[in-house]
């Protein structure tokens, strides 16, 4: 007799890659489809208790402190994450653990918020008295109305899904991804009240691409004093070669009395004032340089020069002051050193 486990074998073997293909590509778009109608579902139903979830997370004069076991533990742990980073002090705290020592952790300011598809995990549930006479707040997220921890909460907000999007029923897929999406708007709301700005995000982001982009200022990054390459609007074309040279920047700034930028010489001026036969030993740097120089403000932010640089399709700004005076200069290169790029 032939077993079904042989018999699934023997399709596989003789399926088809382009139907083996198109199945799991219906599969995944049935996996998708299905966690997204289940996050409009939870839209649809959003009520007064999540606004007041908001106003509790809002008014703590502590930290949030966000628990869960098994996958629940898992999306805790970035719904943690995403509050910190949003101007929320939150960490995730290991329900088990908690009832090992960690408990200390919480203060009669806090909040919890404790994630339980089910609403009965045992580790969960084992710490809610204790939270309680500790005077912390209890946020529940479950999928079951009706459960332990959302009657012990004191807000429930309903995670419910119709059902998980694993073929076979089992595996947390839509209920963990409708946790998630919930813990996202508790997050996002919070920091819109808050005023957060892109600013405050930075400063709790200062090592990643977008911290250097929105916290490194033009003054961070630019070369000065002795580094600026500069010369006299009476410079002879050789003088201005020789500053270039010394400083390495691949231009120099032609200021006048006031030390104000009036020009700029680059290499590649360099390039065309030899295919023009211009004399280096007797030409003026007036006579070659480029008028009204691209500046940039020394207070501005080091992504502004980049936006500069690939607009003009130059390589290199002079940095003034408030008077409009010779500051500073950089290039692309000292852009990519500081990761601004």
């Amino acid at each position: 007799m032939v077993s079904s486990s042989q018999i699934k074998k023997s399709n596989a073997a003789s399926a088809s890659p382009l139907g083996e293909q198109a199945q799991t590509l219906a599969l995944a778009k049935e996996v998708l489809q299905l966690e997204s109608s289940e996050i409009d579902a939870l839209a649809q139903r959003l009520d007064h208790r999540f606004s007041e979830a908001v106003s509790l997370i809002l008014q703590c004069k502590g930290r949030v402190v966000v628990t869960g076991m098994g996958k629940s533990g898992h999306i805790g742990g970035k719904i943690a994450s995403t509050l910190a980073s949003t101007g929320t002090p939150a960490f995730f705290m290991h329900p088990a653990e908690a009832s090992h020592g960690d408990l200390g952790m919480i203060t009669a300011g806090d909040v919890v918020i404790a994630l339980s598809n089910s609403g009965e995990s045992d580790e969960v549930l084992a710490i809610v008295p204790p939270l309680t006479r500790l005077g912390a707040s209890i946020i529940a997220i479950t999928g079951n109305d009706a459960s332990s921890l959302a009657k012990a909460a004191n807000i429930h907000l309903s995670a419910h899904v119709s059902r998980e999007a694993c073929p076979l029923g089992l595996a947390p897929t839509s209920s963990t991804t409708v946790a998630l999406a919930l813990g996202d708007a508790l997050a996002l709301c919070v920091l819109d009240l808050r005023d957060f700005t892109a600013e405050d995000f930075a400063r709790s982001h200062p090592g990643g691409s977008l911290g250097r982009r929105l916290l490194v200022h033009v003054s961070d990054v630019m070369r000065t004093d002795a580094g600026v390459p500069h010369v006299s609007e009476q410079a002879g074309l050789a003088e201005a070669l020789l500053e270039m040279s010394r400083k390495g920047l691949g231009l120099t700034a032609v200021v006048n009395a006031k030390h104000e930028p009036v020009g700029i010489f680059t290499d590649g001026d360099l390039r065309r004032a030899f295919e023009q036969n211009v004399n280096v030993m007797t030409a003026k740097i007036l006579d070659v340089m480029h008028v009204n120089p691209s500046t940039i403000h020394q207070d501005q932010l080091a992504i502004a020069a980049v936006e500069i640089m690939e607009q003009r399709k130059i390589n290199g700004l002079l940095v003034v002051d408030d008077a409009g005076r010779l500051v500073g200069a950089l290039n692309m290169h000292d852009l990519l050193l500081a990761k601004v790029v």
